[in-house]
């Protein structure tokens, strides 16, 4: 029989392991040292990257005004525009009143317009037309950075005509009983333009900058969906008059 292995003492072991470890922390520390060193090259680059993006998204922001500018005439030709394009867009859809979409019936142009520094904000123009709830031709909101660097918000006071103040209604007339709301709503679409309680957060500015300004017409075109219902039955029923047909054929064969 082979003799049992000699046992290492655990002031041995301690010893090795301290030793394993005084060399592991020298080689770590001086690793954690370049990893530093490159990470400040990463972030130098990143830095740079960042002004070079800036620079090009001014270029082509100034390149698109005279397509935004074309874009805005022709739509101006077609009745119901924005309306239509805030009505099938589900976010905005949802902060909608019937007497809101009213009053946006009389909304002829929308405009965004980003600062020269796009990092330091952007404002949005909305252009009515002569209406029964307001006075005011242009209603806007602009998004900044004020003095201290912290995003802040200013609109326009919406010079309402008398009896006509939407965002003193009751939320419960505002709301359509049709629609299923997850959270609280504002009363009225309108009480956008009198909140200025978290401008570096305000859901429906970016919305209307980032997903509506770039292609409204994307939302325009949003087919009803009760039409899309019915044109699918109807093709479900064409389908199985088909299928009943080939039926008959095969049998007569």
């Amino acid at each position: 029989m082979s003799a049992p292995p000699a046992k290492v003492s655990k002031k041995e072991l301690n010893s090795n392991h301290d030793g394993a470890d005084e060399i592991s922390d020298k080689e770590q520390q001086e690793a954690i040292e370049h990893i530093d060193e490159v990470q400040n090259e990463i972030d130098r680059l990143n830095e740079q990257a960042s002004e070079e993006i800036l620079k090009v998204e001014q270029k082509y922001n100034k390149l698109r005004q005279p397509f935004f500018q074309k874009r805005s005439e022709l739509i101006a030709k077609i009745p119901n525009f924005w309306v239509t394009t805030f009505v099938n867009h589900p976010q905005v859809s949802a902060l909608l009143g019937e007497e809101d979409e009213e009053a946006l019936h009389y909304l002829t142009r929308v405009e965004v317009t980003e600062f020269e520094d796009i990092k330091s904000g952007y404002r949005i123009d909305f252009y009515f037309d002569e209406n029964p709830y307001f006075e005011n031709k242009m209603l806007s909101k602009e998004f900044h950075l004020n003095e201290s660097g912290d995003p802040s918000s200013k609109s326009s006071e919406i010079k309402w005509k008398s009896g006509k103040d939407l965002t003193k209604r009751s939320s419960q007339s505002q709301n359509k009983a049709s629609r299923k709301r997850q959270h609280e709503e504002p009363e009225s679409f309108f009480t956008w333009f009198t909140d200025h309680s978290d401008a570096g957060a305000d859901e429906l500015g970016e919305v209307i900058k980032d997903d509506i300004w770039p292609n409204p017409l994307q939302y325009y075109l949003v087919p009803d969906m009760d039409d899309e219902e019915g044109e699918g039955e109807e093709d479900d029923d064409d389908e199985e008059e088909e299928e009943g047909l080939e039926d008959i054929d095969e049998e007569g064969g």
